[in-house]
């Protein structure tokens, strides 16, 4: 899975892959995406109102064409302008019509993708950490795009189209009627054939864009991934192999995008086969009737022209079938991501007045299920005291605080706040108590204001300022073109690594929280500049609990207690100075770091 960008704390299970999702209930995907078309009533009903008019345009046109061949045929040369008239005058109207129609239905689709976006970008927003932790970046941003755009397609291109066939197909079946039941007949036998067509080669066409549409995902999945790591990548030199594993993402894809093409394509030959064939019949029997004096010779043109029309809807829905199938798949991947359950956020507000006293009571967590990451953990922190996690890469450091965020729910045991269990609390309510410093530090591609005031909307510039001179960040803001109104290209990628750090740091000072949470804060700025955030946090941590996530056991020595870690479990604990006179673990990793060893 791509790297995270966005969350702050994330899992240990951000590269597993989400399990292949197919659109199998097309019913259930048309009915769900149906729903998007109640706010759009009115553009639904004029559309409706601009198809039905245009297809008695259409309709009518065959019928006074028959009119003037039978007033030729008949020596009535005086009433061939008027009937011509009205001819020319029904073609003309649908043509203006259809214009209106296309008009009408770009304006349906793209409003309608407008709340299928918005509605799938919120609910990603209230998604669980663990689920977006286990699913690929690319895929989730594959669904908002690719395949909202597909559907969007479908409803400017074919929704009118169907509403017209519908009513072409009965229009023309009432005219046909009442010129001949017979030639009817014949016409409605060629209709089924085109049918029969179309479910058999549909059922073919299904599975291939299903799987097209899961390749598509994956390879946006990759290439988001490759193009976050572009760093690592040069720096191991794997420009080849990347290549060639797109290569072979990208071949399976074209394989099954070739066969899913190749069998939609062939629909609209075979379609106008049939329907020349129709054509055939017509004009054949249609002769026959007119030698017989059971029709008129203005009534086989008729028919000749109705023939076609009743069987294009019906070629025009196999042509745009391919795509109708790929839409659907699309809706069925977005509603699978609607209908994951979101991160609860019932519970009452944390009171004003909490101090930041936090326990961890016995407890026990697993990412995986019988692979316990965290436990029987018990801890008690008092409020406003620094407490230091120390320990090896997976030892749980870092999952204490992601518990304590509630971005993952605990398995047994409680966390209490000020003695209250954290679940009775509403989860964005507890999170606007914590402030959070990142290792990996997170900016967006907004002013250096913005970004400061992330913490806190609508700080003053003085608040913006004091956080930024507090967290030694405003000599470099100073240098900037436009100072804290320079916009940060590409999430901060100007900066040096240790200048993002700074404004991590300062914008954490500007949320002023209760609870401080500190996860490697000075690992990329140099020995110096650490000397003087290192003031600066002393100055924030005041009175504030803090619980700092350290390596480097160096920048721990005044912590009110260190907690080593183990597998999820609490090995040694107390001051830097007793435990090194305990000669243990955190001993041992001390004097590790002191060696210049890796710990």
């Amino acid at each position: 899975m791509a790297k995270k960008q966005a969350a702050p704390l994330i899992g240990p299970h951000r590269h597993m892959r989400a399990p292949v999702e197919h659109a199998m209930d097309r019913k259930a995907a048309c009915l769900r995406l149906m729903q998007y078309f109640r706010a759009e009533r009115w553009r639904v009903a004029l559309l409706t109102l601009i198809v039905a008019v245009s297809v008695a345009a259409g309709v009518s046109a065959p019928v006074f064409m028959s009119w003037a061949i039978d007033a030729i045929t008949a020596a009535d040369y005086d009433k061939v302008p008027g009937i011509l008239s009205w001819m020319f005058g029904a073609c003309a109207l649908y043509a203006v019509l259809l214009f209106f129609q296309g008009r009408l239905s770009a304006r349906l689709s793209q409003s309608i993708i407008r709340h299928l976006r918005k509605d799938l970008f919120e609910k990603i927003n209230g998604l669980p950490l663990a689920y977006l932790d286990r699913h690929p970046h690319g895929d989730l941003m594959s669904r908002m795009t690719n395949d909202a755009d597909n559907i969007a397609t479908v409803i400017s291109t074919s929704l009118g189209t169907m509403f017209a066939g519908i009513l072409f197909l009965l229009g023309t079946t009432a005219v046909m009627l009442s010129f001949s039941v017979p030639m009817t007949a014949l016409t409605y036998l060629t209709a089924v054939a085109t049918v029969l067509a179309t479910k058999y080669i549909a059922a073919k066409m299904g599975r291939y864009f299903r799987e097209r549409q899961d390749l598509l995902g994956q390879l946006n999945s990759m290439v988001e991934e490759q193009v976050t790591a572009v760093r690592t990548v040069k720096a191991y030199a794997r420009e080849a192999q990347v290549a060639a594993k797109f290569v072979q993402m990208a071949d399976s894809l074209t394989k099954t995008g070739i066969r899913a093409e190749s069998i939609g394509s062939s629909m609209g030959p075979i379609m106008n086969t049939i329907s020349n064939f129709s054509f055939v019949i017509v004009s054949v029997f249609g002769a026959y009737f007119a030698l017989k004096g059971w029709i008129t010779v203005g009534v086989i043109s008729a028919f000749t022209i109705y023939s076609k029309q009743f069987s294009r809807p019906i070629n025009e829905l196999a042509q745009l079938y391919g795509q109708i199938e790929t839409a659907l798949a699309g809706a069925e991947r977005i509603f699978a991501v609607l209908d994951e359950p979101g991160e609860r956020q019932e519970g009452r507000e944390v009171p004003e007045t909490v101090k930041g006293e936090i326990e961890f009571c016995h407890v026990n967590f697993s990412y995986v299920p019988e692979k316990r990451v965290i436990d029987d953990f018990s801890l008690k922190i008092g409020a406003g005291r620094k407490i230091a996690l120390v320990g090896a890469t997976g030892s749980g450091k870092t999952t204490i605080v992601n518990l304590l965020m509630r971005f993952y729910e605990i398995d047994a045991g409680k966390i209490l706040l000020d003695g209250q269990d954290i679940r009775t609390y509403a989860p964005g309510s507890l999170r606007k108590l914590v402030g959070i410093v990142l290792q990996d530090t997170v900016l967006f591609s907004d002013t250096v204001r913005y970004n400061l005031a992330y913490a806190k909307p609508g700080a003053t510039m003085e608040e913006v300022k004091r956080a930024a001179e507090l967290a030694h960040a405003d000599d470099f803001i100073a240098h900037l073109p436009q100072q804290y109104e320079t916009v940060l290209q590409s999430a901060g990628a100007e900066l040096s690594a240790g200048q993002r750090q700074l404004l991590a740091i300062a914008r954490a000072c500007l949320a002023s929280p209760r609870i401080l949470i500190l996860d490697e804060a000075t690992s990329n700025v140099d020995t110096r500049t650490e000397t003087r955030i290192q003031d600066a946090m002393t100055r924030l941590m005041h009175d504030r609990t803090c619980l700092i996530i350290a390596h480097r056991l160096s920048t721990i020595r005044d912590a009110d207690e260190i907690i080593v870690m183990d597998h999820g479990r609490i090995v040694e604990q107390g001051r830097h100075e007793d435990l090194i006179e305990h000669n243990g673990p955190y001993r041992a990793l001390y004097e590790t770091q002191f060696a210049g060893q890796e710990s």
